[in-house]
């Protein structure tokens, strides 16, 4: 017989579910049955791998320690994983004991939570067992509480031997109507799969950005196919009026396009182009709608800046200038 123990504890020297657990297993191993425990706070980026560790197992012992409120965040990650990856079909054939211990109130609510959830996992269930513990060396020196959990490791072995059975529980009638997961036609292999991907942070990562870069590599594309970077550099040229003696270079950062629109501005010679610029005279940021009103003849680039569309950075004599080589009114 094989019996796993989950423990969803912080693993404190004074938790009295440590000294549970020890005792339990020892009974177990008295009796020949092959016990392994899993500490889940040990294993904080590989819970959602634990699911697989069912496939050999008789029976399970799910146990918490109640610190403030419920049954705490590893225990219930690992339940969300074995919704999520586990084999329905070997957890319908696994009995879980319940053990919860408790330090301040909400022992029995968690040990009815983990039943239920239990349940609606599809699993079996053993009594399991639950208490109110302020120091874990009352438990530890109290004969009538060693004999409490000796009888009930008993009791879990012996139901799980002998296979007993349960009364079927509405819960698995609410999740078949009302909490059925959505199917993602995986088989229990490619869900193995799936969460050792989901515990690895630099997979995940990566394709984050992944994503970050098919996005922008979109992005770029369909701006090209729009010809929407190249009609901005026809109009400033087209309406580029040189200011004798008069030499500036301006940098327009227009959300959402990559690259930014460089003005170089030296007597009658005139450069626009997207890019970078190291030392601007001028950083401008607007949004393509404000750009949009400029080039257009309905707005200035005073106005935008006084208005608050247009931020900047820079020689402000410089920005005014902007208005006067640039006519875009009369190309309207």
């Amino acid at each position: 017989m094989n019996i796993n123990i989950y423990y969803g504890g912080r693993g404190i020297i004074d938790d009295p579910c440590l000294f549970v657990l020890d005792k339990m297993q020892e009974i177990l191993e008295e009796l020949r049955v092959n016990v392994t425990r899993y500490n889940l706070y040990e294993m904080k980026n590989t819970i959602p791998t634990l699911p697989q560790t069912l496939k050999d197992c008789d029976g399970i012992i799910l146990a918490t320690t109640v610190e403030w409120y419920g049954i705490g965040g590893y225990m219930q990650q690992f339940l969300d994983a074995c919704w999520l990856f586990g084999d329905k079909e070997k957890i319908a054939g696994i009995y879980m004991c319940p053990v919860v211990m408790s330090t301040t109130w909400g022992e029995r609510e968690s040990k009815l939570y983990l039943s239920t959830s239990w349940e609606i996992l599809g699993g079996k269930l053993c009594k399991g067992l639950c208490g109110y513990i302020e120091n874990s060396m009352v438990l530890e020196m109290n004969e009538q509480y060693i004999k409490v959990i000796e009888r009930e490791t008993e009791n879990i072995y012996r139901t799980i031997s002998q296979r007993m059975s349960n009364f079927p529980a509405s819960n698995q009638v609410i999740k078949q109507k009302a909490a059925v997961p959505k199917s993602t036609n995986l088989t229990p292999q490619e869900s193995e799969q799936l969460s050792e991907y989901v515990s690895d942070d630099s997979y995940v990562q990566r394709q984050k950005q992944d994503i970050q870069e098919l996005t922008s590599l979109f992005r770029d594309m369909m701006e090209e196919e729009s010809g929407g970077d190249e009609q901005y550099l026809n109009v400033f040229r087209k309406c580029f009026k040189p200011q004798a003696g008069f030499e500036a270079e301006y940098s327009i950062s227009i959300e959402g396009k990559k690259n930014k629109l460089i003005l170089s501005v030296h007597g009658p010679k005139f450069e626009c182009y997207y890019g970078t610029l190291e030392q601007p005279d001028v950083e401008v940021g607007l949004d393509r709608a404000t750009m949009e009103e400029i080039v257009s003849g309905r707005m200035t680039f005073q106005r935008a800046f006084m208005s608050g569309a247009m931020k900047t950075k820079g020689d402000f004599r410089v920005l005014r200038t902007l208005d006067q080589l640039f006519m875009f009114e009369e190309f309207k």
